[in-house]
């Protein structure tokens, strides 16, 4: 009995009453999952959103054949407290990477006590994380391979921080780490070629690959053969270079016999920046409550196993990732950790409700707004540089995502209940991750009017 059967035998009983039947006759060992990452990617700049302006025919080829998740959320609205949410299935505050974003001088990292995805599969999977890193970059302990992967490839924060220098390490041999000359209009290509061959190493075996591209973020500077090729200036031309990414990939799963054993997500690690489309969402990378920040691309691929064609709008959150391929693989997750992601699988699988009862979104250390499959209750916004308490100011905030989510017009009138609901949630939750905090609170009260004067004797 070889390995695979091994393991299939050992996790067989677990691992089935997780998957769908056919889905789980389709193979006889744990699947294999790439998340491909984009940096700052809007929610509009793919598809029939883009008006013909982006051309992304691989992107479309790959929701026909798998699923669409409309209401899928990035765990941050920026950088590297998202990154830190996706790998270790945790709110960022959890990890002390939820303030802002690490910069060249910055000496915070993620802590080795954090479990990532990589560690978690471990047991089953080789891993790779090929790209951008972002979530530190000093001291002994902040390569990838410190932090379960066996492979890294990369930059260590976004393309437009300097020095730039791509850096080439293995698990175990981390002083041989070698560190090459970094030029924009190339990375995305290394980084598939990179991939690529991991891909091509491990088609035997299953693994875990972190595709996390440093584009669309600014400056956008496409491969020289994409120069020019949309009608969306230079942004669009590297969205385009990623859609042609994303084709590489599956073309190359599907040459290699392995696409039926591969989940392939493909998703954004916030909203965009100052460039880019959010499909109608509100706000953008940075802002506060609002889900132009949050809401990001999210299209999940696997033939014979995730149907295709379909879109489902069950909310999720990149916290998910891991307790889900913990469950697919069929190993148990982190121990000793408070996981906040759920397992997405028999939504992914069999179009199962969101196992979330709601989604808590950060702004830094600060919990902002909360989703649930209908609702949406943001309590903070920015307003000439302050971070103001929107019901402390009489401004309630709750939308119907169902008939409004362009978060246009409050409902919080109509619906007191919900109102109340949502706030003592958010109010648990502000009191429950108070300890946690690297830095206190930005939002700012209004302050109760001045009583009026005496009146005159």
């Amino acid at each position: 009995m070889d390995r695979r059967d091994l393991l299939t035998s050992a996790l067989g009983g677990a691992a089935a009453a997780l998957l769908a039947p056919s889905a789980w006759a389709a193979t006889r060992r744990p699947p294999n999952f790439i998340v491909i990452q984009c940096d700052d990617m809007g929610y509009g700049d793919w598809g029939a959103a883009t008006k013909g302006a982006i051309q992304t025919p691989n992107l479309d080829r790959m929701a026909r054949q798998g699923m669409t998740m409309t209401d899928f959320y990035a765990g941050a609205n920026v950088c590297t407290p998202s990154r830190a949410a996706l790998l270790t299935g945790r709110y960022p505050v959890r990890t002390g990477l939820g303030h802002r974003v690490i910069q060249p001088n910055d000496k915070r990292v993620l802590p080795l006590s954090e479990k990532t995805i990589a560690a978690a599969l471990a047991p089953t999977h080789s891993s790779a994380l090929v790209g951008k890193w972002h979530l530190g970059h000093t001291g002994p302990d902040w390569l990838p391979t410190r932090h379960g992967f066996d492979y890294y490839y990369g930059i260590p924060y976004s393309h437009d921080m300097k020095p730039l220098a791509l850096h080439e390490a293995r698990r175990g041999a981390e002083a041989e780490a070698e560190t090459y000359p970094a030029e924009i209009a190339t990375l995305q290509q290394k980084f598939c070629d990179k991939a690529l061959e991991f891909i091509d190493a491990n088609r035997d075996r299953p693994f875990f690959l972190d595709l996390a591209l440093s584009a669309p973020h600014l400056p956008a500077i496409p491969h020289p053969d994409f120069h020019g090729k949309s009608a969306a200036g230079p942004y669009g031309d590297v969205i385009e270079e990623i859609d042609s990414i994303v084709g590489r990939i599956l073309a190359r799963l599907k040459a290699l016999g392995i696409a039926r054993d591969t989940l392939v997500f493909f998703t954004s690690d916030n909203g965009p920046w100052f460039e880019g489309a959010t499909g109608g969402l509100r706000q953008r990378k940075g802002g506060a409550g609002y889900d132009g920040g949050y809401r990001v691309p999210a299209i999940v691929w696997r033939p014979g196993t995730v149907p295709a064609g379909r879109r489902n709008d069950a909310i999720g959150m990149s916290i998910d990732f891991l307790p889900t391929f913990c469950a697919m693989a069929g190993v148990a997750p982190p121990a000793g950790v408070t996981i906040d992601g759920q397992d997405l699988s028999a939504t992914l699988l069999r179009g199962s409700p969101t196992p979330h009862d709601g989604l808590l979104l950060f702004d830094d250390e600060d919990v902002v707004a909360l989703r649930t499959q209908r609702w949406k209750l943001v309590t903070a916004d920015y307003y000439r540089n302050y971070l103001l308490d929107l019901p402390a100011r009489g401004y309630p905030q709750l939308y119907d995502m169902q008939k409004d989510p362009s978060e246009s017009y409050s409902v919080a009138e109509r619906h007191p209940d919900i109102v109340a609901d949502l706030t003592a949630r958010v109010d648990a939750a502000r009191a429950r991750f108070a300890p946690l905090r690297t830095q206190p609170s930005a939002i700012i009260g209004m302050r109760a009017p001045p009583a009026p004067p005496a009146a005159a004797n």
